[in-house]
């Protein structure tokens, strides 16, 4: 998921994208507690695209963004 790519959603896709993320990171946690994990990789890549979405929102509530 790229930024330039979020960039066109609006700000309730955003929301919306950003709840399906802090799902996948939970239900990954939980894979993880019960030696499940089977793509570490994984989760680091939901974690760089909950904060890419956090940046955009923060950058949009500021009205900056560039």
């Amino acid at each position: 998921m790229k930024a330039s790519d979020l960039r066109t959603n609006s700000a309730a896709e955003l929301r919306t994208q950003l709840e399906e993320l802090l799902r996948e990171q939970f239900n990954l946690r939980m894979q993880k507690g019960s030696g499940q994990f089977s793509r570490p990789s994984q989760m680091r890549a939901v974690r760089r695209d909950i904060a890419r979405i956090k940046t955009l929102m923060t950058e949009s509530k500021v009205g900056g963004g560039t």
